[in-house]
């Protein structure tokens, strides 16, 4: 059973690889056969406006070593022009790419590249809207063209937002684009996350929570200061500063909202810690 029809039928854990850094991908394709057993691989594209190998060509990389796969690249708005995100979606189906993550991207002054031109033609939701069409057989002007793409589309979401109403009625906007799922930044608060998963439960629609530990308190100050989205309670920075390792807390965290309404499954972001991803993997399956 594929990803698109194991979500909403049974609980769905997805990891992401670490960052492909340079043209070697063999340490990628051997940590992949570390991993415990996933329903889902997501591949970044690019994240944090840092150098990483383009998101499809490693997809297929993937699938034809791992072909078993539910691969799942992300494609940004920010480096690619009208024309060069259907380019790329095109050349991403006729290699096999079935999944995909449609996202903004975080801005180029955020990496190294300070020269780095964003590009941001579309926004997100008009991505998805752009890739329902390819898929439809029609290009962005609504232009036929010779066959269609089959994506699956994955969206992200922000349950830690300050406004989580807004973020709903953007939800709402991005399944109206034709998303089929969603992918969420990390939560660490529980009650929030029942709270919003609620909800979101009326959008009818699986929803990934992201989950990711944290490996120190330098890391979790930073991501709350700078991370839109991104909320970290006193409490989980009290845990962290008493010496309490981010797995464990992450693990406390999937037993309190396992189960809750409108949760699809979890979607693990270790930042390429084969370990840390596969001790919750281990720990999330014996809660079902």
């Amino acid at each position: 059973m594929n990803l698109r029809d194991k979500l909403g039928k049974e609980f769905v854990i997805a990891t992401e690889l670490g960052g492909t850094v340079g043209a070697n991908v063999s340490k990628s394709l051997e940590d992949i056969k570390r991993y415990k057993k996933v329903d889902a691989l997501n591949v970044i594209d690019c994240a944090s406006a840092r150098l990483r190998i383009n998101s499809f060509m490693l997809a297929h990389i993937i699938l034809t070593e791992f072909p078993e796969l539910d691969v799942v690249p992300h494609l940004t708005c920010r480096d690619r022009s009208i024309l060069g995100l259907q380019a790329d979606l095109l050349g991403g189906n006729s290699l096999g790419v079935k999944n995909i993550l449609a996202t903004t991207g975080d801005a180029p002054h955020e990496g190294p590249y300070k020269d780095s031109k964003p590009v941001f033609n579309l926004t997100s939701i008009e991505l998805i809207k752009l890739i329902n069409n390819l898929n439809n057989g029609l290009d962005y002007n609504g232009k036929e063209i010779k066959g269609n793409t089959d994506f699956f589309v994955s969206a992200t979401a922000a349950p830690g937002t300050k406004s989580p109403d807004m973020e709903i009625d953007r939800m709402r906007r991005k399944i109206e684009a034709k998303a089929g799922f969603f992918q969420t930044q990390p939560m660490y608060d529980a009650e929030k996350t029942k709270n919003f998963l609620s909800k979101a439960n009326d959008l009818s629609t699986p929803i990934l929570l992201g989950i990711m530990p944290l490996k120190s308190l330098k890391m979790a100050k930073f991501m709350n200061e700078n991370v839109a989205g991104i909320d970290i309670s006193e409490d989980v920075m009290d845990k962290i500063e008493n010496g309490v390792k981010g797995v464990e807390i992450a693990k406390e965290f999937i037993k309190e909202i396992y189960g809750s309404e409108g949760l699809s499954g979890i979607h693990i972001m270790a930042l390429g810690d084969v370990d840390a991803t596969n001790e919750i993997i281990d720990f999330t399956r014996k809660l079902g």
